[in-house]
């Protein structure tokens, strides 16, 4: 009898793999390159969840405007909001374009709740303060620009702007001796740039914000504050009376007026003060008991000098 001639086994099981079977990547996390249609659904799905709970959260913040509290602008939460978030980001998503989102996103619930608008004192030729305010309180708030910080200063005084930002002070800037005697009382409120390391084209310089009404706390916060000292007080001593007062400094500068004994002081010191600080009272003798000009919170990801 012929030999049987064994024959190729056929089965599924079995079969060559074909050129597309070869070419398709293993899965990651469950998709496959030919699923990219149910990817861009997916997507689509998210986009809608998120717009809802966009839309919630605008709701949330319509109750808010009616209840009363004094001030639309809350720098010292809108601050601690984008802390937490940053501290529970995890993935590829840069933590800058977090607090960008967030920013537009307050500024927008922000416009909400009133006419807000910035004046802003950018006498720079590439208008880096006007970035600076775009950044941080977003792309489509009204906003104005003076010469002069004077000018700015005025327009919150008479109501025809929210805020005011300003160059943040130095030897040069010394707009904030205006807020020693300025009434109504202008308080210094938050710190511009929010967030570092700052990218390549944004704007590095810094400045402060000022408004009508005062800064809450954000739980990290430097203040502000103004004194007059006599020609026997010098820095040296001023800052060793702070230390026994337990004030820690961070930064002092001095505004001496022409032909006069008496100098001006904006020191800046850790924690959120007001003016019932039992600390500012063991400063005395001073010719003018001190006055807390403002506060801001630190910024994130910046040493703050």
């Amino acid at each position: 009898m012929p030999s049987s001639v064994p024959t190729a086994d056929v089965s599924p099981a079995a079969s060559v793999p074909t050129v597309a079977d070869a070419a398709e990547p293993a899965p990651v996390d469950g998709w496959r390159s030919g699923d990219l249609p149910a990817l861009r659904a997916e997507l689509d799905r998210i986009d809608n969840t998120l717009h809802d709970l966009l839309m919630e959260r605008a709701g949330i913040v319509e109750y808010v405007a009616r209840s009363a509290k004094p001030a639309a602008f809350r720098p010292g939460r809108e601050a601690s909001i984008i802390r937490r978030l940053l501290g529970r980001h995890r993935g590829a998503l840069p933590s800058a374009a977090v607090v960008r989102i967030w920013r537009e996103l307050l500024a927008g619930t922000t416009a909400m709740q009133g006419g807000f608008s910035l004046s802003v004192c950018d006498d720079h030729q590439a208008a880096s303060l006007t970035q600076l305010a775009r950044e941080h309180f977003g792309a489509l708030t009204p906003l104005r620009t003076r010469t002069t910080a004077d000018q700015a200063l005025q327009d919150v005084s008479e109501r025809i702007a929210s805020v005011a930002v300003l160059k943040y002070p130095s030897e040069i800037e010394t707009w904030w001796v205006a807020l020693l005697r300025r009434q109504p009382k202008l308080h210094i409120i938050a710190r511009m740039p929010f967030w570092a390391p700052r990218p390549d084209g944004a704007p590095v310089e810094q400045a402060l914000v000022v408004a009508a009404t005062p800064a809450d706390a954000s739980g990290t916060d430097h203040s502000f504050v103004g004194l007059q000292c006599d020609g026997d007080l010098t820095p040296a001593k001023l800052y060793s009376a702070m230390s026994k007062a337990g004030l820690t400094q961070q930064s002092m500068l001095v505004h001496r007026h022409p032909g006069s004994s008496i100098a001006d002081v904006l020191v800046e010191v850790e924690g959120h003060l007001n003016d019932d600080d039992p600390r500012l009272a063991e400063l005395r003798p001073l010719p003018r008991r001190p006055i807390v000009l403002g506060c801001y919170a630190l910024p994130v990801g910046m040493p703050v000098r």
